[in-house]
Formats: structure tokens, C-alpha cells, sequence
């Protein structure tokens, strides 16, 4: 069974109209908006889903906060790679439970987070960060949602500089010029290992893809990006949304193998096609 809502959860409580407020769990603590105060006391040891009234009369829906919720909720160092691009990573870099995935560019924490959801206890998740200042800040959300995560090292290094780690199952980087790390990305990992790499511009790309396909052990090179658009539903009518979540970057993806001979690397083509 699902725990009910506990001190120190992150809770996000939507009014009638669906308009959504977060807070953070503590004893003897009080939730304001302006239809009324709920005391945090009245919330705790609820299930999700609860209805909680406010001094006013107000009913408000509760629930445990998702990390979709947190990620975009949270103070940001920087820009975080979006929820409709750390799905795809998950997927296309297929990071599977027992992994042991590096990454760098730690950011404000938002990928490291989902990648250590995906690797679960039984993986581990690596990150190199060159900055110590937005490293410390990545780990206070890490902790703040996640709690203690000892399957999670932190280097404040500069991947380009090489990896620690050897014989890795995925690499994740999220820096300017990752063409700079195609060599300590390959002595790292292993044969069959997945890299995948985002960045904002296509030039950005074009060049990765110009050097990447110098270095014989990678194959399978291809790169993409995700657009989001949402749809509105009423009684009579069904239509796109007027804004939508457009480009935000692409995804590359390569997998290391044993060298090539030739000179140009194989392109992927998709199981089944669409």
C-alpha cells in the first residue's frame, strides 16, 4: 500500500479551478492561498488524492509532488534539460536498473536525478561537474527530493580530462563541446555501451558528428530532437494548444563497438521502422 503524506514530503495541493501550490511537509507549519490556510498537520497522515478544506471552505486537492512537479518547480543554477527530453534519454540511452551510468554537467540536478531513479538501488550514477558551486547546489535538490542516495558519486572534475570509471554501461553528457570527451568517453566504456549527448544548437551537433566519426569504435551514430504540443478538450471542441514546448535541444546517440575498418560509421536504422 501506498505510505500516506509524511514530514518532509514535497506535496503540490491544486485549488478549484486546478491551479496548483506546492509545499514542503513540516510539523506545525500552514499552507496560504488566497482561498484560505490549511495546517500542514492536517495534511500529514493523509493518503494522496486526499481532499483537504481550508479554514474558508475551500477544498483542495493533495498530492505527493513527481518529479516532473520538482524538476520544473525548483531554483535553477542554470537551465535543466526538460522532462519531454529526459524521457527520451532514459529510453534511446537505455538506462535499465543496475546500471552504471556516468554523466556530466551536473547542473541543478534535474537528469541525475532521473537517472538515478532509473538505475535504481542496484546501479550507480556517476556525475563530473567542473563547477563545485553549482555541483553543491545540484546535490541540495538531489537531497532535498530523494533523500540520501549512497549509489551517487560526485567528481568536481572536467570530463575532458578524462574518466575515472572504467568498463561503464552509459555515458550521459550535457557539456559544450562534447567532441572534447570522445576519447575518455571511449576508453570508458565498454563495448556495446550507449553515449548519448545534448546539446541546444545544431552546429553544436554537426561538429560532434564530424568528429565522432573519426574514432573508429563508434557506430550507430544518429541524432534527433522532441517537440511537445498540448491539446485542449471542452464539450464542443478539440484542438492544439496555442503555445507549445519546441525545440529546447538535440539528442545524439552512439554506441562504442569493437573498431571499425572503414572509414564511415554505420547509421541506425529503427527495428520494425515506423
Amino acid at each position: 500500500m501506498p505510505k500516506p503524506l509524511s514530514p518532509g514530503d514535497h506535496v503540490v495541493l491544486y485549488d478549484p479551478k486546478g491551479r496548483p501550490y506546492t509545499a514542503h511537509l513540516v510539523h506545525g507549519r500552514e499552507f496560504h492561498a488566497h482561498l484560505g490556510m490549511i495546517k500542514h498537520d492536517d495534511i500529514i497522515g493523509k493518503a494522496e488524492g486526499s481532499r483537504i478544506t481550508t479554514h474558508t471552505g475551500h477544498d483542495f486537492l493533495v498530492l505527493r509532488m513527481t518529479l516532473e512537479d520538482y524538476l520544473m518547480n525548483m531554483k535553477r543554477a542554470s537551465t535543466i534539460i526538460y522532462p519531454k527530453d529526459i524521457g527520451p534519454i532514459l529510453m534511446y540511452g537505455d538506462i535499465y536498473p543496475g546500471a552504471t551510468v556516468v554523466e556530466a554537467g551536473i547542473g541543478s540536478g534535474a537528469l541525475t536525478m532521473a537517472l538515478l531513479r532509473a538505475v535504481g538501488a542496484g546501479g550507480r550514477v556517476i556525475s563530473y561537474e567542473v563547477r563545485e558551486d553549482m555541483a553543491n547546489q545540484a546535490m541540495k535538490h538531489v537531497r532535498s527530493f530523494m533523500g540520501e542516495t549512497p549509489n551517487h558519486t560526485l567528481h568536481i572534475g572536467d570530463i575532458y580530462e578524462g574518466i575515472q570509471e572504467q568498463e561503464v554501461d552509459r555515458v550521459v553528457l550535457d557539456v559544450p563541446e562534447p567532441w572534447r570527451a570522445i576519447e575518455p568517453v571511449a576508453n570508458s566504456l565498454r563495448t556495446g555501451g550507449v553515449w548519448v549527448v545534448y546539446l541546444p544548437t545544431v552546429l553544436q551537433v554537426y561538429q560532434l558528428h564530424q568528429e565522432i566519426t573519426k574514432d573508429r569504435r563508434f557506430e550507430l551514430l544518429d541524432s534527433f530532437e522532441v517537440m511537445q504540443r498540448p491539446w485542449h478538450f471542452a464539450e464542443t471542441s478539440a484542438r492544439p494548444g496555442h503555445r507549445m514546448v519546441a525545440h529546447t535541444g538535440f539528442l545524439t546517440r552512439a554506441t562504442r563497438c569493437e573498431p571499425r575498418e572503414s572509414s564511415r560509421p554505420m547509421t541506425r536504422r529503427v527495428l520494425g521502422g515506423y
